[in-house]
């Protein structure tokens, strides 16, 4: 028998940003462009942090989406791990972009709110009457072709957001594709781990949603979406 060759991957460890706050005390929406980490957010990414610095994990490469909430968790967990390197920031992994609020009729508002992260959804579909699904496929994969077409990096950290973390989960887990899979859980200041080689189907999953302080995310049972849009009905009618 010939010898087997080993296939050669590299490891990206993609990260949701660190926990926020969409709505001040009076229930004013908060500018999701310039919204900062909480406290709670805060210590998920240093927590995120001190797992890499105990696992001994060194990043060649570290990108976030730009968004103050993705730079300042990198920035934390990179304090842990005791690294410097320099955050490079790549537009296309904004997060997925919402229309206004105020234009979509009252019966929609629920669709509207949770219908991108229901299930296995179309193309067409769009958040808050906003970006599609496809579109945001269509901004997010050229990226990530970039990304593994760059020879120079053996891991490398991504620190980005709920939605366009699904988008490449779920490119994924299709081994290349577009199926969109809205139901795939993303706290916030979570680790996904993901092998790639040098196919563009060589994709292997290790690790998703884990979650350094609540590994089994006892405590919780709903999305970011749903809670979202409760706090949105509260202070709507206050």
């Amino acid at each position: 028998m010939p010898a087997y060759q080993l296939p050669k991957r590299r490891r990206i460890y993609l990260m949701r940003h660190g926990d926020v706050t969409y709505f001040d005390d009076s229930g004013r929406t908060i500018d999701p462009e310039t919204v900062p980490l909480n406290a709670n957010g805060r210590e998920q990414a240093s927590a995120a942090g001190r797992v890499f610095s105990e696992q001994q994990v060194r990043f060649d490469r570290v990108i976030v989406s730009g968004l103050p909430r993705t730079v300042e968790t990198a920035q934390r967990v990179l304090a842990e791990t005791g690294q410097r390197i320099e955050v490079e920031i790549e537009p296309a992994w904004h997060e997925i972009r919402g229309g206004k609020l105020r234009q979509i009729p009252l019966q929609d508002l629920e669709a509207a709110f949770l219908g991108v992260f229901d299930g296995i959804v179309p193309e067409s579909t769009r958040f808050l009457d906003g970006e599609t699904i496809g579109e945001l496929f269509d901004r997010v994969l050229p990226a990530v072709a970039a990304l593994r077409e760059d020879s120079s990096w053996d891991t490398v950290l991504l620190v980005l957001h709920g939605g366009v973390n699904r988008a490449i989960l779920s490119h994924a887990l299709t081994a290349g594709g577009r199926t969109f899979f809205g139901h795939l859980a993303q706290a916030t200041g979570c680790i996904n781990a993901l092998d790639v080689g040098s196919a563009p189907r060589d994709w292997v999953l290790r690790a998703i949603n884990y979650s350094p302080p609540s590994p089994l995310h006892r405590d919780i049972r709903n999305t970011t979406m749903e809670i979202l849009y409760a706090q949105f009905i509260q202070y709507s009618r206050s």
